[in-house]
């Protein structure tokens, strides 16, 4: 399996569409404070703790990588009932996330 690793630095803005039926991979811009644009590939939804979280890496990742790094936020939904991304800054909440999204990576692979 490949190694990951997980950052988790700031409150983003979003757009992003997916379908739990869909099949291909979804992509998303993320914005960040300063106005930058990332395009990422949303990787999977983690629910814990009555909480959603959102896995992404940085998309057109070649195949053959060894190593992807990994984005976890916390998806907060605002009183108008949009969603905003929330970077992580507890790192146990993290770590709990995160060990949860490689679970089910696992338990996605062992189903293939």
């Amino acid at each position: 399996m490949s190694e990951h690793e997980h950052t988790h630095d700031h409150e983003h803005d979003h757009e992003h569409e997916h379908d739990e039926m869909d099949l291909g991979p979804s992509f998303v811009t993320i914005v960040d404070e300063d106005g930058k644009e990332y395009e990422m590939e949303f990787l999977d939804s983690i629910e814990l703790d009555g909480k959603t979280y959102y896995a992404f890496c940085e998309a057109g990742l070649p195949d053959d990588v060894e190593s992807v790094e990994v984005s976890i936020f916390r998806v907060d939904v605002n009183d108008d009932d949009t969603e905003e991304l929330v970077g992580l800054d507890d790192e146990d909440e993290l770590e709990r996330v995160y060990d949860k999204f490689l679970f089910q990576q696992e338990d996605d692979e062992d189903e293939e």
